[in-house]
C-alpha cells in the first residue's frame, strides 16, 4: 500500500474504532459534523536577482473534528493525530449541542469524477535540476529585451491527502497534487521602473509545467505586462459615469453592497438593508439588473 492510498488513521498509528468511537461521542445529538484528517508536503523554490534566495520544505498533518447543531457550529482541530487528541476534540465540540437528540444531514451524492493523478509533483525532477531551470529561466527573460533590469521566478508544489469521516460512517479520501509557476519582471527607462508578472500551474506532475514552451511563454508574458506598463500613461481620474458590464465586473458593485445584501445578514438582522424589502435603498441614478 503506497502513501496515496493508505488510510491516514493508519499511517499515524490510530486505531479505527477509536477514532469512530470518538467521532460519535463527539457528534451525539448533532445534525451534521464529520472528522476531516490532512497531511501535506510542501516545496517552494525562488530565485530572484540572479541567485537562488530561498528554497523551504515543509509537512504538516492534523485534523478537525465539526459539530453542528442548528446554526450553532462547534469546532476543535489538532497537529497532533494521536487519539488523547481525537478524545479532547470530540468533549470541546460536544458544548453545541444543548441535550438534542437529532440525526445527521444526508450525505454527499456519490458523483465523483477522477480529474488529476496521485503522483507526487515533490519527487521529480532532482533539486539540481529544478535549480538549473530556474537558472535558464532568469537567462531568458533578461535576454528578451535589455531593459529587464530584474527577474524573479518561482516554483512552487505541494502534495496534499485528505480524509473525511462521516457520522454516519462513509469515508472520502483524494489526492491532490498541486504545482505552481510564476515569472515577475521589473523593466526600466531612465528613472521610471515598471513590473509584469504571469504564472501558471495546476494539479499535475512538475514535467508538464517545466516544458520549455510553457515557461517561455510565462517569461514572455511577464515581460510583454512590463513594457506595456513603461509606455503607458496616467489613466483619466476624477468623477465619471461608470456601466459595469455583465461578469466579472459585478465583483465591483458585490464589494460595495452585495454582502450587505446575503440572506445570512438580513436574516440576523445585522445588515443595514434588513426590512427594507420592497423599498428603495439606492440612489436615483442606480440601476442593477
Amino acid at each position: 500500500m503506497t502513501l496515496a492510498t493508505a488510510s491516514l488513521l493508519d499511517r499515524a498509528g490510530l486505531d479505527r474504532q477509536a477514532a469512530r468511537r470518538h467521532l460519535a461521542r463527539g457528534l451525539e445529538g448533532a445534525d451534521d459534523g464529520e472528522l476531516y484528517l490532512e497531511y501535506a508536503q510542501s516545496e517552494m523554490l525562488v530565485f530572484d536577482n540572479g541567485r537562488l534566495k530561498q528554497a523551504t520544505y515543509n509537512t504538516d498533518q492534523g485534523f478537525g473534528l465539526r459539530a453542528v447543531k442548528d446554526e450553532a457550529v462547534g469546532y476543535a482541530h489538532s497537529s497532533d493525530l494521536s487519539e488523547p487528541a481525537l478524545a479532547r476534540a470530540a468533549e470541546a465540540v460536544r458544548a453545541v449541542k444543548g441535550g438534542y437528540s437529532g440525526h445527521y444531514a444526508e450525505a454527499p451524492g456519490h458523483t465523483n469524477v477522477h480529474l488529476y493523478g496521485d503522483d507526487n509533483p515533490l519527487g521529480a525532477p532532482s533539486f539540481e535540476t529544478k535549480v538549473r531551470l530556474l537558472e535558464s529561466i532568469d537567462s531568458y527573460a533578461r535576454g528578451r529585451d535589455p531593459r529587464v533590469r530584474q527577474v524573479s521566478v518561482s516554483f512552487g508544489a505541494t502534495w496534499q491527502l485528505i480524509e473525511i469521516l462521516r457520522g454516519e460512517g462513509e469515508i472520502y479520501r483524494d489526492v491532490r497534487p498541486l504545482v505552481r509557476v510564476n515569472v515577475s519582471v521589473v523593466v526600466g527607462q531612465g528613472d521610471r521602473q515598471e513590473a509584469g508578472s504571469h504564472g501558471y500551474g495546476g494539479r499535475e506532475s512538475f514535467s508538464r509545467f517545466l516544458a520549455m514552451d510553457a515557461w517561455r511563454d510565462a517569461a514572455d508574458e511577464a515581460v510583454r505586462q512590463a513594457l506595456v506598463n513603461l509606455d503607458a500613461v496616467p489613466a483619466p481620474a476624477g468623477e465619471m459615469d461608470v456601466v459595469l458590464a455583465p461578469g466579472w465586473p459585478g465583483i465591483m458593485l458585490h464589494e460595495a453592497v452585495g454582502h450587505g445584501l446575503e440572506g445570512d445578514f438580513n436574516r440576523k438582522k445585522t445588515s443595514a438593508f434588513a426590512g427594507l424589502l420592497g423599498q428603495r435603498v439606492a440612489s436615483k441614478g442606480v440601476t442593477v439588473v
